[in-house]
């Protein structure tokens, strides 16, 4: 009796992403992230059910991930503001295939309302957290805003930033967050 085979399912949403990024949200199917997994539709399908399933699990991983980034740069500093700046450091640092692959998770989240809602909580959750009432707050909401701003404009195309200029840009918004905050 051979071992049962088993599914790693971190692979299947590398391949889930890497066929976004090759062909675009629209040539996301079951087929295709199992022909580019080496793995049957069924073992797609065990994993996560179905297209939707799959897409709920790129963005939980996606979010998870970009979360552990910015709670490690915070460290034990955590606080709505060292948050937000850390949010701008960590996009700071993303990579244009970093940045190609969360626009093209964005672009598969557009596809339903509820992966829309999933994402507006998240935001919303962000923009929540800060106190509006002080300074710091509104410059950290700020902050916010333009990193991603930034970030949507160069993951999609519509402005194009070279490296530096993206450094440049991401310096202006770190300094409106200050370091220490009250």
């Amino acid at each position: 009796m051979g071992r049962r085979r088993t599914i790693d399912r971190d692979k299947v949403l590398d391949a889930a992403e890497a066929t976004v990024s090759a062909v675009g949200a629209a040539g996301l199917t079951i087929d295709a992230v199992a022909k580019a997994a080496g793995i049957t539709k069924g073992g797609v399908q065990y994993c996560f059910g179905n297209k939707d399933g799959l897409i709920d699990a790129m963005m939980e991983r996606w979010f998870n991930e970009f979360d552990s980034a910015v709670a490690a740069e915070v460290g034990d500093e955590m606080n709505p503001v060292t948050a937000m700046r850390a949010h701008a450091e960590v996009t700071a640092r993303m990579n244009t295939a970093e940045n190609a692959r969360a626009s093209g998770m964005m672009a598969a989240l557009l596809q339903r309302e509820d992966h829309m809602e999933k994402n507006r909580v998240w935001y919303r959750g962000r923009l929540d957290s800060v106190d509006l009432s002080t300074e710091e707050g509104r410059r950290a909401r700020l902050a916010f805003l333009a990193t991603e701003g930034a970030f949507l404009l160069r993951s999609f195309g519509f402005a194009e930033m070279d490296d530096t200029e993206w450094q440049d840009i991401f310096a202006d918004i770190v300094a409106l967050v200050p370091k220490e905050n009250a």
